[in-house]
Protein backbone atom coordinates (compact mmCIF):
# COMPACT_ATOMS: atom_id res chain seq x y z
CA UNK A 1 0.00 0.00 0.00
CA UNK A 2 1.40 3.37 -0.98
CA UNK A 3 1.55 5.99 1.74
CA UNK A 4 1.86 9.77 1.47
CA UNK A 5 4.14 11.75 3.80
CA UNK A 6 2.29 14.43 5.76
CA UNK A 7 4.78 15.27 8.51
CA UNK A 8 8.20 14.76 10.05
CA UNK A 9 8.84 14.26 13.76
CA UNK A 10 11.57 16.72 14.72
CA UNK A 11 12.06 16.14 18.44
CA UNK A 12 10.41 15.27 21.75
CA UNK A 13 8.59 18.10 23.50
CA UNK A 14 8.49 18.00 27.27
CA UNK A 15 8.50 14.83 29.36
CA UNK A 16 5.00 13.38 28.77
CA UNK A 17 5.55 11.90 25.31
CA UNK A 18 4.63 14.79 23.03
CA UNK A 19 6.60 15.30 19.82
CA UNK A 20 7.21 18.39 17.71
CA UNK A 21 6.11 17.75 14.12
CA UNK A 22 6.80 19.73 10.97
CA UNK A 23 3.72 19.43 8.72
CA UNK A 24 4.74 18.45 5.17
CA UNK A 25 1.34 18.99 3.64
CA UNK A 26 -0.62 21.84 2.11
CA UNK A 27 -3.40 20.86 4.51
CA UNK A 28 -2.00 20.92 8.07
CA UNK A 29 -5.59 20.98 9.34
CA UNK A 30 -5.77 17.33 8.24
CA UNK A 31 -4.01 16.37 11.47
CA UNK A 32 -7.02 17.60 13.46
CA UNK A 33 -9.30 15.27 11.45
CA UNK A 34 -6.95 12.27 11.36
CA UNK A 35 -7.29 9.62 14.05
CA UNK A 36 -4.04 7.78 13.30
CA UNK A 37 -0.91 8.03 11.15
CA UNK A 38 1.69 5.50 10.06
CA UNK A 39 5.09 5.86 11.68
CA UNK A 40 8.10 4.59 9.78
CA UNK A 41 10.04 4.55 13.08
CA UNK A 42 7.68 2.06 14.68
CA UNK A 43 6.42 0.46 11.47
CA UNK A 44 2.88 0.75 12.77
CA UNK A 45 -0.07 3.11 13.07
CA UNK A 46 0.02 5.61 15.93
CA UNK A 47 -3.26 6.81 17.37
CA UNK A 48 -3.38 10.58 17.83
CA UNK A 49 -4.55 11.57 21.34
CA UNK A 50 -4.03 15.32 21.23
CA UNK A 51 -2.70 18.05 18.91
CA UNK A 52 -1.65 21.59 19.70
CA UNK A 53 -0.28 24.22 17.34
CA UNK A 54 3.01 25.97 18.09
CA UNK A 55 3.94 28.50 15.40
CA UNK A 56 4.58 26.51 12.20
CA UNK A 57 4.85 23.23 14.12
CA UNK A 58 2.40 20.82 15.70
CA UNK A 59 2.80 19.27 19.14
CA UNK A 60 1.29 15.80 18.97
CA UNK A 61 0.65 13.32 21.75
CA UNK A 62 0.29 9.74 20.52
CA UNK A 63 -1.33 6.91 22.46
CA UNK A 64 1.25 4.59 24.06
CA UNK A 65 3.98 7.25 23.78
CA UNK A 66 4.02 8.36 27.38
CA UNK A 67 7.49 9.69 28.15
CA UNK A 68 10.40 11.54 26.61
CA UNK A 69 12.38 8.36 25.86
CA UNK A 70 9.51 6.88 23.85
CA UNK A 71 9.05 10.21 22.04
CA UNK A 72 12.79 10.31 21.29
CA UNK A 73 12.45 7.02 19.37
CA UNK A 74 10.21 8.85 16.87
CA UNK A 75 12.73 11.66 16.16
CA UNK A 76 13.47 12.12 12.43
CA UNK A 77 10.72 9.70 11.44
CA UNK A 78 8.05 10.43 8.87
CA UNK A 79 4.31 10.35 9.48
CA UNK A 80 2.30 9.08 6.54
CA UNK A 81 -1.29 8.34 5.59
CA UNK A 82 -2.82 5.90 3.15
CA UNK A 83 -3.59 7.29 -0.28
CA UNK A 84 -7.33 6.87 0.39
CA UNK A 85 -7.04 9.48 3.17
CA UNK A 86 -5.90 12.28 0.83
CA UNK A 87 -7.83 15.52 0.88
CA UNK A 88 -9.93 16.06 -2.23
CA UNK A 89 -8.48 18.74 -4.50
CA UNK A 90 -10.54 21.07 -6.65
CA UNK A 91 -10.79 20.21 -10.36
CA UNK A 92 -7.61 21.02 -12.29
CA UNK A 93 -5.38 20.72 -9.20
CA UNK A 94 -3.11 17.74 -8.61
CA UNK A 95 -0.74 16.35 -6.02
CA UNK A 96 2.92 16.29 -7.06
CA UNK A 97 3.01 12.49 -6.92
CA UNK A 98 0.20 12.43 -9.50
CA UNK A 99 2.21 14.59 -11.94
CA UNK A 100 5.62 12.97 -11.56
CA UNK A 101 5.87 10.08 -13.99
CA UNK A 102 3.41 11.45 -16.55
CA UNK A 103 4.38 11.04 -20.20
CA UNK A 104 4.42 14.41 -21.94
CA UNK A 105 3.25 14.96 -25.54
CA UNK A 106 2.89 18.06 -27.68
CA UNK A 107 -0.36 18.95 -29.48
CA UNK A 108 0.73 16.99 -32.55
CA UNK A 109 1.14 13.83 -30.44
CA UNK A 110 4.96 13.79 -30.44
CA UNK A 111 6.43 12.29 -27.29
CA UNK A 112 8.58 14.82 -25.42
CA UNK A 113 9.58 12.87 -22.30
CA UNK A 114 8.52 12.10 -18.75
CA UNK A 115 7.97 14.42 -15.79
CA UNK A 116 10.71 13.58 -13.27
CA UNK A 117 10.51 16.52 -10.87
CA UNK A 118 8.53 19.65 -10.01
CA UNK A 119 10.23 22.92 -9.16
CA UNK A 120 8.27 25.26 -6.90
CA UNK A 121 9.20 28.78 -8.00
CA UNK A 122 6.60 30.77 -6.08
CA UNK A 123 4.80 32.18 -9.11
CA UNK A 124 3.98 28.77 -10.60
CA UNK A 125 5.37 25.26 -10.57
CA UNK A 126 7.74 24.15 -13.31
CA UNK A 127 7.64 20.56 -14.56
CA UNK A 128 11.03 19.00 -15.27
CA UNK A 129 10.69 16.68 -18.27
CA UNK A 130 13.51 14.20 -18.91
CA UNK A 131 14.17 13.69 -22.61
CA UNK A 132 16.27 11.06 -24.32
CA UNK A 133 19.49 12.47 -25.75
CA UNK A 134 18.64 16.08 -24.89
CA UNK A 135 18.80 18.27 -21.83
CA UNK A 136 15.75 18.34 -19.56
CA UNK A 137 12.80 20.40 -20.72
CA UNK A 138 11.37 22.89 -18.22
CA UNK A 139 7.64 23.43 -18.66
CA UNK A 140 5.88 26.15 -16.65
CA UNK A 141 2.64 24.84 -15.12
CA UNK A 142 0.47 27.42 -16.87
CA UNK A 143 -2.85 26.81 -18.61
CA UNK A 144 -1.60 28.45 -21.81
CA UNK A 145 1.10 25.76 -21.99
CA UNK A 146 -0.34 22.70 -20.22
CA UNK A 147 -3.46 21.90 -22.21
CA UNK A 148 -4.49 18.61 -20.63
CA UNK A 149 -3.54 16.37 -17.73
CA UNK A 150 -4.99 12.88 -17.81
CA UNK A 151 -4.11 11.05 -14.60
CA UNK A 152 -5.81 7.80 -15.67
CA UNK A 153 -3.87 7.65 -18.95
CA UNK A 154 -0.73 8.98 -17.20
CA UNK A 155 -0.14 11.70 -19.77
CA UNK A 156 0.12 15.45 -20.20
CA UNK A 157 -0.49 17.39 -23.40
CA UNK A 158 1.40 20.67 -23.81
CA UNK A 159 1.67 23.48 -26.30
CA UNK A 160 5.26 24.66 -26.19
CA UNK A 161 5.81 28.35 -26.69
CA UNK A 162 8.73 29.50 -28.87
CA UNK A 163 12.00 29.14 -27.00
CA UNK A 164 10.83 26.49 -24.51
CA UNK A 165 12.10 23.54 -26.56
CA UNK A 166 15.74 24.56 -26.74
Amino acid sequence: MERIIIGKVLSPHGVKGEVRVLPLTDFPERFQKTKSVWSDARNTYLEIENIREQKEYLLIKFAKVNNRDQAEELTNSYLTIDREQLMELSPGHYYHFQIIGLRVYDLEGSYLGEVTDILETGANDVYVVRRTGKKDLLIPALKIIVKEIDIKEKQMIVQLLPGLDE
